[in-house]
């Protein structure tokens, strides 16, 4: 495959696994189209013309010729420098390298992380959540996460590619919709009467399985095991956390039960004192689900996989 095959392969998936549905991001890439032919020419030249085929900001080749022929990639969580120099490494001993993927961003990728989490604001909607005051909590928590990651050395990892020649790709809400995806078709499977029987089938995902193993896998943060599970909610994608008051709005909706990669402390606080139970499955276990299902796709058409920093690599038939 080529870089660009891959990158095009990652869209595909992401865009049938997006919880919006397919036909709500055909429409939203024809909204952004019309805004940018109605840009005067003196914006146009600052917009990012990339996102009309690619409604993820935070999913893109962060360095490399989209005509690279790829036969094995080095595929991790996170991709820092520290990655890049380590697959300059391994090539020096005869591995034979042809790209890094990370699922976690780097460079423009990374600084505009906030404008993914429209995404969320579909899936709090669909939990029971009205739609206008999803929006307008979201937009809040958009401005909080710029300003958290505007700070950051964005282009660190990305200038070590660009130096050492390292064909660098990064797939964070891509992988995250498949990972929603699977989880949601996976708890649909059967009802739920305890948080502990929600607990006890989540553990048996392979992932959380070999995490669980090493010591960091899934668990019951808020409730208890006997606790009624209620409506049950998968959180794995839209850029990163809700706000504590998003989480908040869902259990007045009627949710009983929250799965998330990561929730953050004071959103647990709240969520104890409304009686919401909160299944916190672990970040890179969780992360992984869906690069696995990606990864499976890459190694069918040919390309050697060979996992780094974090990735538990499970591959299903």
């Amino acid at each position: 495959m080529t870089l660009q095959e891959i990158y095009d392969l990652a869209i595909s998936m992401a865009i049938k696994a997006d919880p919006r549905g397919e036909k709500e991001v055909e429409e939203e890439l024809k909204r952004l189209k019309k805004q940018y032919n109605e840009l005067p020419d003196k914006k146009k030249k600052y917009f990012d013309k990339e996102s009309l085929k690619n409604p993820y900001s935070d999913s893109r080749v962060m360095y490399g010729d989209l005509n690279t022929k790829v036969k094995k990639a080095l595929v991790g969580i996170d991709a820092e420098a520290s990655e890049v120099l380590l697959l300059d490494r391994l090539n020096q001993k005869g591995e034979k390298f042809d790209i890094l993927i990370s699922h976690h961003p780097s460079g423009p990728a990374l600084a505009s992380l906030h404008d993914v989490i429209d995404v969320q604001v579909d899936m709090f909607a669909e939990a029971g959540v009205p739609v206008n005051v999803a929006h307008a909590l979201f937009e809040e928590r958009k401005g909080q996460v710029k300003r958290r990651f505007g700070p950051l050395n964005h282009n660190q990892a990305v200038d070590a590619a660009r130096l050492l020649g390292v064909p660098f790709l990064a797939l964070h809400t891509i992988w995250d919709n498949i990972g929603n995806k699977f989880m949601q078709d996976y708890l649909s499977k059967k009802p739920f009467r305890t948080a502990g029987e929600v607990l006890d089938y989540v553990n048996e995902v392979p992932e959380f399985v070999e995490s669980t193993k090493g010591k960091a896998g899934p668990s019951l943060v808020s409730g208890s095991e006997q606790s009624r599970a209620g409506r049950v909610v998968v959180g794995f994608t839209g850029g990163t956390n809700p706000s504590k008051e998003l989480y908040i709005e869902m259990a007045k909706a009627g949710v009983g039960t929250i799965i998330e990669m990561h929730v953050p402390e004071d959103a647990v606080t709240e969520l104890r004192k409304l009686h919401i139970n909160v299944i916190d499955t672990g970040h890179m276990a969780a992360d992984s689900i869906g690069a696995n299902i990606f990864l499976d796709e890459l190694e069918k058409k040919g390309v050697e996989v060979v996992p780094c920093s974090g990735l538990i690599r499970v591959k299903r038939k």
